[in-house]
């Protein structure tokens, strides 16, 4: 039996709400995806701003879960290596004495990895236990380390390329070599945001003076918020 006109209108009518109501979410999820996320590190050396990647959406939700769950109050940086990073998010470090060795803590679970972007000073990286058995390069669940770095030479770039083989745009290049990074973790490393606010204050946190496994002979305790 044929379909009568006013069915194939209240048809037509239907498919035309719903490709509106299609519309309407698709833009609701574009807007999601494009919204900055920031945190605020508070230390007592100075506070930094960091802005979190929409290009690593694996790592930014479980960042922001763990600080809206107070995960990384009171947590420390519990290796810091001048010219290279300062590196926190280790539960085993809160109230921990200062004969403990750290580094080995964490939520109970890593990430897939999400590599890509670049080593440059300020970038906020999970950190990882090594490929001989991590092979996929998944991150620590809570684990992060912030670079530091230096100021590449060309030489340096140059020689890093034929190693290992990232090419770099002349832009990054002169990102490197003018404020510094560590470009040999490119590619190995996830790095899921930066610092956009005191970068001073990684200088200043790589500046203490470190004992065994390079922990700092001070506490340097850390407490994370999301910010606008």
């Amino acid at each position: 039996m044929e379909d009568s006109p006013q069915f194939n209108y209240n048809m037509v009518k239907n498919m035309i709400r719903y490709t509106f109501l299609l519309i309407g979410m698709l833009l609701l999820f574009s807007q999601c995806g494009d919204k900055q996320h920031y945190v605020t590190i508070d230390t007592d050396l100075g506070s930094m701003k960091v802005e979190l990647y929409n290009s690593t959406p694996i790592h930014r939700d479980n960042f922001l879960k763990l600080v809206k769950e107070g995960f990384y109050d009171d947590l420390l940086f519990h290796r810091v290596i001048q010219g290279f990073m300062v590196q926190g998010g280790d539960p085993d470090s809160k109230n921990a004495p200062a004969d403990q060795m750290l580094g080995q803590g964490g939520p109970g679970y890593q990430l897939d990895a999400e590599i890509g972007e670049l080593h440059l000073k300020g970038a906020l990286s999970a950190a990882r236990l090594g490929d001989n058995v991590n092979p996929e390069k998944k991150s620590s669940g809570s684990q992060f380390f912030i670079v530091q770095g230096y100021n590449v030479s060309d030489q340096e770039l140059e020689q890093w390329e034929s190693r290992k083989g990232p090419s770099y745009t002349d832009e990054e290049k002169a990102m490197y070599k003018e404020g510094g990074g560590y470009p040999f973790l490119d590619g190995d490393y996830t790095v899921f945001g930066k610092v956009v606010e005191g970068l001073d204050v990684i200088d200043k946190i790589a500046a203490v003076q470190t004992g065994s496994a390079d922990r700092p002979v001070e506490d340097i305790k850390m407490k994370i918020s999301i910010s606008n």
